[in-house]
């Protein structure tokens, strides 16, 4: 379908831009977002987890965690392999992302108000398998 990034990419800087508005509240961002919620979904997590999963540079990653660290958010568990930092939510992080997963549901619910419930969950299901392809494409 042509045009398909350009209208994808349209939405994605204002919704980028709405979330990063929303956490800012936390003296969060979009992308320290990103590592929190990986963390609340997997559980304790190497950084290289983290960076294979969002595809990006494990420095990127380490700079975030840091930044997490410094807010109390997250904490490094002590392991017998000191080459390989796993990290997790803290008490705090926990109660942060609990807060803030409130506040994104409810824009979730108000970026898709008027949107049948079937569209939304064509929506869902469609966008993991645009990724899936991407990934594909990529390994060619």
């Amino acid at each position: 379908m042509q045009g398909f990034f350009q209208r994808f990419l349209t939405i994605y800087r204002p919704l980028i831009s709405k979330l990063n508005e929303l956490l800012g509240e936390y003296d969060l961002s979009y992308s320290l977002w990103q590592v929190i919620i990986y963390l609340k979904t997997n559980g304790p997590s190497s950084l290289v987890d983290i960076s294979s999963h969002y595809n990006i540079e494990k420095p990127s990653v380490t700079r975030r965690v840091h930044t997490l660290e410094e807010k109390l958010i997250v904490k490094e568990i002590v392991t017998k392999n000191r080459r390989e930092k796993i990290i997790q939510l803290t008490e705090l992080g926990e109660e942060i992302y609990q807060l803030c997963r409130e506040k994104i549901t409810k824009l979730e619910y108000s970026v898709m108000k008027d949107i049948p419930f079937e569209e939304q969950v064509n929506i869902f299901e469609v966008l993991p398998k645009i990724l899936e392809n991407i990934t594909k494409e990529k390994e060619k």
